[in-house]
């Protein structure tokens, strides 16, 4: 990672997200110290399901037709 201080960030934003768009990252630094990272955006996998989904569980098979007692009245 190239290090970018932050006056010159400022000054050359623009084409230092032109080259983060090509994939190159840089650490911004005030008197000489890392106080943040510019690096390319990650979008979240929509494909990988939610951890939490796999705490579910379903104790009846939910394509099973509805019994008439189960439907209820029809008005």
């Amino acid at each position: 990672m190239q290090s970018v201080n932050v006056h010159e960030a400022k000054t050359r934003l623009s084409s230092l997200l032109a080259e983060i768009e090509k994939g190159k990252s840089f650490l911004i630094c005030r008197n000489g110290k890392v106080v943040a990272d510019l690096i390319p955006h990650k979008k979240k996998d929509r494909t990988k399901p939610h951890p939490m989904l796999s705490k579910i569980k379903v104790n009846y098979d939910p394509t099973e037709p509805l019994t008439e007692n189960e439907w209820g009245e029809i008005n």
